[in-house]
């Protein structure tokens, strides 16, 4: 499961704090669904749900359960790196985990080809725009994306810390049993201009979008 690098905190010019806290719900929930589709597609998932899938596989527990699990520790990682959650960064731990596993509940798998594109298009395409709209809330990033931007401080680059952290996330998630694929591929290349496209809609800070990748 990727996640966003965005600071979105300023307060809205006529929208209440309810109002966000209700996109950032909605967001965060669809954001499980389309991994959901994701993993219902058996075609490769991003790097972050790739190491959740495999610790999935290698533990017996529940994708949406290592999903949060993994959530906790790089939320714990946080605090020596001196970075400070939002109420979206907590909510965000659990909620995409509980989500992914309630869909995958009710999302039936499938051997049919086409259904399973259609899942990987669909869940990409939910993925962007669910990003879209819990960044644009702007109520604190995710966990991954908080402890890149702690790493990343000082010289070092973002982009380097990012590609150092998913590529490794992606090749023990994949020696784990996490599926790598055409939809791994598909989602790198696609995820940042959707969410570019997607944010402007639902962002309540009208600043240029600061966006450095996919993720939660």
């Amino acid at each position: 499961m990727e996640e966003p690098t965005a600071r979105r905190d300023a307060a809205p010019a006529g929208k209440g704090r309810t109002v966000r806290f209700v996109q950032l719900i909605a967001g965060l929930v669809l954001f499980g669904a389309s991994l959901a589709l994701l993993v219902r597609s058996e075609l490769g998932l991003d790097p972050w749900d790739v190491f959740h899938q495999g610790l999935s596989v290698a533990t017996g527990l529940s994708i949406g359960v290592c999903t949060i699990a993994a959530g906790v520790v790089v939320l714990l990682l946080w605090f020596p790196l001196h970075q400070r959650p939002g109420v979206g960064t907590v909510v965000n731990v659990v909620l995409v985990g509980a989500s992914l596993d309630a869909i995958l509940l009710v999302l039936p798998e499938t051997d049919d080809v086409a259904l399973r594109w259609t899942y990987l298009v669909s869940g990409i395409l939910l993925n962007g725009v669910a990003t879209g709209a819990y960044i644009g809330a702007g109520l604190g990033p995710g966990p991954r994306d908080g402890l890149m931007v702690g790493l990343a401080r000082g010289a070092r680059s973002i982009r380097v810390v990012r590609t150092a952290i998913e590529v490794s996330v992606l090749v023990v998630g994949w020696l784990l049993g996490g599926t790598v694929g055409i939809g791994t591929v598909l989602f790198a290349l696609s995820i940042g201009p959707i969410v570019h496209l997607a944010l402007p809609a639902f962002s309540h800070d009208r600043r240029p979008p600061d966006r450095t990748g996919g993720g939660s």
